[in-house]
């Protein structure tokens, strides 16, 4: 019988816990525990974006989980999207507890490429979020400090390729998600090799990404090369959605190579 895994699912800006609940099941399914988190102030986190002072207070629940981790557990750590940033944080912080770390489409700084040249290297490419709304403290003159995506840059930009459905449980379901200063970031994102470059890491590509494109996410790649590169053909950047037979294939094939 096939060794169980435990796969700790991290969603991307604006989400929450549940864009997981169809790659969720397939794992429960195949056998697998499944922890799918909500950052603070995302899903059904009780905290509000405007209570959280830091990036530190927005992966501080996936901090928590790792912490409560037995020590001989093992887990295995993806980060969708913005998702990146938190699992490479606990893999910093928490390297003896986790087994592999997957990034699906997915922002992912190392020892030697900060997350501040990724950041600005995905705001120069991704340009525009078209409707999405900013929120500024005090004018429109400083910079925002959160951002919820809107209609048209979901429907074009992250589910065109989803069914209709997971759309409109979005449109739902979205919270605004906290903007910080790269700067600010860096200092709480640092990365070392020690560390987070003890673990094996694997790159999911979103063939049809129209948020985070495809010659983005090789670029992440090549300036950060990971154990193992896979690609879902067909995918949007929702790929749990557009894909998520293909995605848990993936991340079961990822759990057997590097456990």
């Amino acid at each position: 019988m096939e060794r169980q895994r435990h796969f700790v699912l991290v969603h991307g800006a604006c989400h929450g816990a549940w864009c997981w609940y169809k790659v969720a099941t397939l794992l429960k399914s195949a056998g697998h525990r499944v922890t799918a988190l909500d950052m603070a102030a995302s899903g059904v986190h009780p905290k509000r974006v405007d209570e959280l002072q830091s990036i530190s207070d927005y992966f501080e629940p996936l901090m928590k989980f790792m912490d409560s981790l037995l020590p001989e557990e093992r887990v295995i750590l993806v980060g969708h999207s913005m998702g990146g940033l938190c699992i490479s944080v606990a893999m910093e912080r928490f390297s003896e507890k986790i087994s592999s770390a997957v990034f699906a489409s997915a922002i992912m700084p190392s020892p030697d490429f900060s997350f501040t040249s990724a950041g600005e290297e995905y705001a120069r490419r991704v340009g525009s979020f078209m409707d999405s709304q900013y929120t500024f403290d005090s004018g429109p003159n400083n910079p925002p400090t959160s951002l919820l995506t809107g209609v048209d840059c979901m429907s074009t930009r992250l589910y065109q390729l989803s069914p209709t459905e997971d759309l409109t449980l979005a449109m739902l379901l979205l919270r605004p998600h906290p903007l910080f200063r790269n700067e600010a970031t860096q200092e709480k994102v640092g990365v070392t090799k020690e560390k987070y470059g003890s673990i094996p890491r694997a790159y999911i590509v979103c063939e049809e990404d129209n948020m985070t494109k495809e010659d983005l996410q090789r670029w992440m790649i090549e300036n950060n090369p990971p154990d193992e590169v896979m690609v879902v053909p067909g995918s949007d950047h929702m790929l749990m959605f557009s894909k998520p037979q293909e995605t848990c294939s993936c991340l079961l094939e990822i759990a057997k190579k590097y456990f």
